[in-house]
């Protein structure tokens, strides 16, 4: 099946990708190995493949050469590479004893490694989990292996929030191109996806309710009664995890909010949850993005990134394909 063409195209300096979290379900399913469903990616959707390791990799923390070789040399086979590699920073041997910062540091380096030798460009954390001695000490390496670290700052999160904005300052601090932002727009959602609050519905929470997460997801006093709901128990036991993306994973920001930080950006995850577009929620923080970017001069990797498939049972390939193609068009219209 070849890639999907569409009319309007981004700047050449921006790069589309697939990351490999949307085909969880189905190497979690392990019908194939999952070294082949990411080769397969590059075969059928995207030709360059954000990786999360710790899916793909039997040895991750600790990638053995073997597995690295094998995957670089049949991503190559088929054209295509690896942009960003997902990597790990354990902070705790046991729940009550925390690594030392040379033990961090002994984690996380033969990641950098991996990610170097399967031609990856860069490595991601979360925002802030490395802290600034631990990023002091990686820095060097980062121009010895040629490697950028991303900070991702997602869902709720906002630059200027109390625990996001000392983060962004200390890379700020850094002044190093190696140490860069990854912006996930799960951040900027003008409403929560259809299908999400389906499921809702399907698990008991209450139409009132419903109705107020449909028409008023960005009113504060919506947040508020999220908060209300679930301190008093009223959220039904078997749809709990789902509940908590309200407080977590969906955001409320808008893509102008996004200026401030833009010179310390290098990378943008395009969160999707399913693909209806009704009144714009998918294709308008996209077009609303392109427009940013390009009157900034953006140069990075834009991935495409499925979070549905955590209530939704589609064929990852058609979603990501399909997204890519709407991104592609939402992003150059803007």
């Amino acid at each position: 099946m070849g890639r999907l063409l569409v009319a309007a195209k981004i700047p050449s300096s921006w790069t589309l990708c697939a990351s490999s979290f949307n085909w969880t379900p189905e190497i979690i399913a392990a019908r194939r190995a999952a070294a082949d469903i990411v080769t397969g990616i590059v075969a059928s959707t995207a030709g360059t493949v954000e990786l999360e390791p710790g899916l793909v990799w039997r040895s991750f923390p600790n990638p053995q050469h073997t597995e690295v070789d094998a995957l670089r040399d049949a991503l190559a086979g088929e054209g295509g590479r690896i942009s960003i590699v997902g990597a790990s920073l354990d902070d705790f041997t046991s729940p009550s004893r925390r690594r030392t910062l040379q033990e961090r540091l002994d984690f996380l380096v033969p990641q950098l490694v991996a990610a170097r030798r399967v031609g990856a460009s860069g490595v991601r954390l979360p925002l802030g989990q490395a802290g600034p001695k631990l990023l002091a000490l990686v820095q060097p390496l980062l121009h010895d292996l040629d490697l950028v670290l991303y900070e991702e700052v997602q869902g709720q999160q906002t630059p200027d929030s109390p625990a996001v904005a000392p983060a962004l300052d200390a890379i700020a601090a850094l002044g190093d191109k190696r140490v860069r932002v990854l912006v996930d727009i799960s951040m900027l959602m003008p409403a929560l996806p259809v299908s999400y609050l389906e499921e809702l519905g399907k698990g008991g929470v209450s139409p009132d309710l419903l109705k107020r997460l449909a028409e008023e997801w960005r009113d504060p006093a919506t947040a508020g009664a999220i908060h209300a709901l679930l301190q008093a128990g009223g959220v039904p036991p078997r749809i709990h995890t789902l509940f908590m993306n309200l407080l977590i994973r969906f955001g409320r920001s808008e893509a102008g909010d996004l200026q401030g930080i833009l010179p310390l950006v290098g990378a943008f995850h395009l969160k999707f949850w399913d693909l209806d577009d009704d009144g714009g929620r998918v294709s308008q923080p996209l077009r609303d993005l392109g427009g940013l970017l390009n009157r900034n001069g953006f140069t990075g990797t834009l991935t495409s990134e499925w979070g549905g498939h955590e209530w939704l049972g589609d064929d990852p390939t058609d979603m990501t394909r399909r997204h890519l193609a709407l991104a592609e068009n939402a992003l150059a219209g803007g």
